[in-house]
This record gives structure tokens, sequence and C-alpha cells, in this order.
């Protein structure tokens, strides 16, 4: 079954895009990771204050290998809300139709 990590973090807007920044190793190592379908870490193009989150790994056993090798981001920001959550994907299709 894969696994999906998704949802939203709130910053500051100023510090938003720095944050997003200060992500693009983890998101470049993520990506070349065994296991990783997909991971984004992304400025919301409506709420300057908005961080979206998105991992796609094959399994919960290459979600937790990534895990434990996973960098630390460059710079840390607070975090004024985080709404960040794991699905477990039983099957996949597609969108529409």
């Amino acid at each position: 079954m894969t696994v999906i990590v998704a949802g939203k973090v709130f910053v500051d807007p100023e510090v938003r895009d720095r944050c997003v920044e200060a992500h693009r190793g983890i998101v470049e190592a993520a990506r070349a990771c065994p296991g990783c379908i997909d991971v984004a870490i992304s400025a919301d193009v409506a709420d300057p204050g908005r961080v979206n989150i998105f991992e796609h790994f094959e399994s919960q056993e290459a979600l937790d290998a990534w895990r434990a090798i996973a960098p630390r981001p460059a710079a840390s920001f607070e975090h004024k809300d985080v709404q960040v959550v794991k699905h477990v994907i039983a099957a996949s299709g597609p969108p529409f139709g």
C-alpha cells in the first residue's frame, strides 16, 4: 500500500518563501530516495503564509527508511499551525471518470 503525507503548514508571510527554499535539499534528497514517488514542499498561490506539504512513498517501509536518513531543513521557522496527516492508500485510479 502506498503512503501519502499531505497537508499545510502556516508561517509568517514574510518568511514563507525562505521556509520553502530551506527545504529544497530535503525535497531533492527525498526524490532520489528508493521508494519515493514524489515529494513537494511549495508556497500556496492563494495564502501568503501557507506552505503545502506532499510526500508520496511506495510503502510505509520506504517512508520509514527515508525518515531515518532525512536531512534537517537548512533553516528553521516558527510554525503558527500544522495540519499534516498520513494516508495509507489501498487503491488508486484515474482522478476523473
